[in-house]
């Protein structure tokens, strides 16, 4: 059992994004900033609606996959292939942009508290050109496993025996929510082969064997290795674990739009022009 070690901090800033979205970015604030397959990660988090309510209107992406995990809110996503669903608190949407699609995401709430996560997963070269496609994850159908000291919402992936709604895929992502009380001590195997990275949004957390201070809102990459362990503080924590197996491809990004070459960024950008994003048909993709 190697148990892996805090190896980089990568803290999240204020940033904007949609039509004026307040939120912060961690994985992603630069093209230093990834882990692969892992593109960004942003928290947005506000009970002001002045910072949400203009939301994210129709805009493309190409080449990997959006998470959209909520924990506080409402927000309605629409894309070019006439699909519509809603994610209320707790609930998953897990969308392949793959090929293109156009889609938007807005709040349904003019007050209250919005409070979520949007993970970008990059796609193969292989797999960037296939259909779109997208599921909601009702978090009923997230299963939640009692650990001693907390629990684990098995979002991708499995823990423990258990398997999440989401599972296998060409990266194998793993993605937990771990919820643990003061004190409280979680260890748990991840696979060799994967990078890893952790993000403490509540409470304070140390990882690893010599306990290193994971910051508060802040991307903690880990070390190689086949074991995580994280330590909860005097608040308790809340952290998000995240893993998947590298790809080891080149990336090149413009905006929405993730490929391998300039070359095939260019073709994104004609094919949008052109049109042919909202020409796709989005699958949908049911609850097994």
């Amino acid at each position: 059992m190697t148990i892996r070690t805090l190896h980089r901090v990568i803290p999240s800033i204020p940033a904007s994004d949609g039509a004026g979205v307040k939120l912060r970015r961690s994985l992603g604030a630069s093209q230093l900033a990834r882990h692969d397959p892992f593109l960004m990660l942003d928290e947005f988090y506000s009970d002001n609606p002045d910072d949400y309510l203009a939301g994210f209107p129709s805009h493309p992406h190409r080449g990997f996959e959006t998470v959209t995990y909520m924990l506080d809110g409402h927000m309605q996503h629409k894309d070019s292939g006439g699909n519509t669903g809603d994610l209320g608190p707790g609930d998953v949407q897990w969308m392949t942009a793959a090929r293109g699609l156009i889609h938007s995401e807005m709040p349904q709430q003019t007050e209250g508290r919005m409070r979520g996560f949007q993970l970008w997963l990059n796609l193969p070269a292989k797999e960037k050109m296939k259909a779109p496609e997208y599921r909601d994850i009702a978090a009923a159908e997230i299963p939640v496993v009692k650990v001693g000291g907390g629990e684990v919402k098995v979002i991708a992936g499995s823990f423990g025996g258990t398997q999440g709604p989401v599972h296998g895929g060409s990266t194998d992502p793993q993605y937990w929510d771990v919820h643990l009380e003061p004190g409280a001590a979680f260890e748990a195997s991840l696979p060799s082969a994967h990078n890893a990275f952790l993000y403490a949004y509540e409470g304070e957390a140390v990882v690893g064997a010599q306990k290193t201070a994971l910051p508060h809102r802040a991307a903690g990459l880990l070390s190689a290795g086949d074991t995580v362990r994280i330590e909860a503080g005097t608040k308790g924590a809340r952290v998000l674990v995240l893993a998947a197996r590298p790809l080891g491809e080149p990336v090149v990004q413009y905006g929405p739009f993730v490929m391998n070459t300039r070359e095939e960024i260019e073709q994104a950008i004609a094919d949008y022009q052109a049109g042919a994003f909202a020409r796709d048909q989005v699958r949908r993709i049911r609850a097994a």
